[in-house]
């Protein structure tokens, strides 16, 4: 049983070089590689009939097939630091037979480890009710200080509002107008990526998900605060605990 009745497949990403952090995709939060987080919120979720690593690392994809999933062993073109992702999803689904594509491939990046299996189906129900929907997104409100309207330039030790003019006009939170940012999932039709366009193409549905989900691991910093809210309980996985179902 799926969560909708679209077709989808999950796609992880994980090169083997990294420059903030060593080896990122298989960095340890609570004792756990970062890896595994995402792919088994795609398992428990039920909703992706094929779930494939894209590597370029031995290692990383010796892992992967631990966990039972597919790997594609990305070509060296597309493994730099400059590749773009729905590029090498391009690549990837173009030595796939057109009847045996799905209609629409998650993203599920190990970088975003705090993704839920119930993210993944609200997703992609979500995407499955609108047909016009080229892409799908999770996302949580921007904090009151970090709003676009708050945001400050530093030139030459002197300091200004980026947008003061707006700010002005929206002075307090009341005033300023609801932002996003992107949460921990993004997902587009295949069709859509075979046209070249990317994983936000427009319109894009959207699925709110709390604060602290959305983190994203790109420094040893972040590393520090995800390990942080999985010890404090800030972040509840059912899925990840062991025999646990979602």
């Amino acid at each position: 049983m799926t969560a909708s009745r679209i077709s989808a497949w999950a796609f992880v990403p994980a090169r083997g070089g990294s420059k903030s952090i060593p080896r990122k995709n298989l960095a340890l939060i609570a004792g756990v590689p970062m890896l595994d987080y995402g792919v088994r919120a795609a398992q428990a979720a039920r909703c992706f009939s094929r779930i494939v690593c894209s590597t370029d690392d031995n290692e990383i994809g010796a892992h992967a097939r631990t966990l039972g999933i597919d790997v594609d062993r990305r070509p060296p073109h597309l493994a730099g630091d400059d590749a773009r992702v729905a590029d090498v999803v391009r690549e990837f689904l173009g030595r796939i037979a057109a009847a045996d594509r799905p209609e629409v491939i998650a993203l599920v990046q190990p970088t975003s480890p705090f993704l839920l299996p119930d993210h993944c189906r609200r997703l992609m129900t979500a995407i499955g009710a609108e047909p016009a929907a080229r892409s799908g997104q999770t996302v949580t409100p921007v904090l009151h200080n970090h709003h676009a309207f708050n945001q400050r330039i530093v030139e030459g030790g002197r300091v200004r509002f980026r947008f003061a003019a707006e700010r002005a006009e929206a002075y307090n939170k009341q005033k300023k107008p609801r932002l996003f940012v992107f949460g921990n999932l993004v997902a587009a039709r295949t069709q859509a990526l075979l046209d070249g366009l990317d994983f936000f193409a427009e319109p894009s549905v959207a699925v709110d998900v709390p604060r602290h989900y959305d983190l994203d691991v790109d420094t040893a910093e972040d590393l520090e605060i995800a390990n942080a809210l999985v010890r404090t309980g800030a972040v509840d996985m059912p899925h990840m605990h062991a025999g646990a179902t979602a």
